[in-house]
């Protein structure tokens, strides 16, 4: 299967929009026995900041699994699919518990999904500070015609 590389900090237009549309996402992170966990997940992209966010309950088992892997963050991707385009983001992982950061990734996933996320004290952000990024998210991507995979 072909690979279609994005630079996430300069995607195309056709790339950013797909992840600007409403979809459910799932975010991988691995466990401390290395197999994977992957669960839905609503998830914002800001290409500029080369960062994807995820609210969370610090709770969680994907906040814990992020949290084990140490100060230097958890390798982590988030996914979405949608018929025969999908895209994936990957990155290093941290958990944040500041309130302005927190404030923003609720903004985000409000602008997103359409719906403002329930209050919730317990609440962190996954920021994903991005290295990779691929997909096919519309009729051509690096050069690709659809349907060539």
């Amino acid at each position: 299967m072909a690979t279609y590389p994005v630079d996430p900090g300069d995607p195309d237009a056709s790339y950013l929009s797909f992840w600007r549309e409403r979809h459910l996402c799932t975010l991988t992170t691995l466990r401390p026995d290395g197999s994977p966990h992957v669960v839905p997940v609503g998830v914002t992209y800001d290409p500029e900041a080369r960062l994807a966010r995820v609210i969370a309950n610090k709770s969680s088992t994907k906040v814990v699994n992020v949290l084990a892997a140490g100060p230097q963050g958890a390798r982590v991707a988030v996914c979405q699919v949608d018929g025969r385009r999908w895209a994936t983001l990957e990155g290093r992982a941290v958990v944040r518990v500041e309130r302005d950061r927190v404030a923003e990734a609720e903004r985000r996933y409000a602008e997103r999904y359409e719906r403002t996320p329930s209050p919730n004290p317990s609440r962190v952000v996954i920021e994903i500070e991005l290295t990779r990024a691929m997909g096919k998210a519309a009729g051509k991507v690096a050069g690709k015609a659809a349907g060539n995979s």
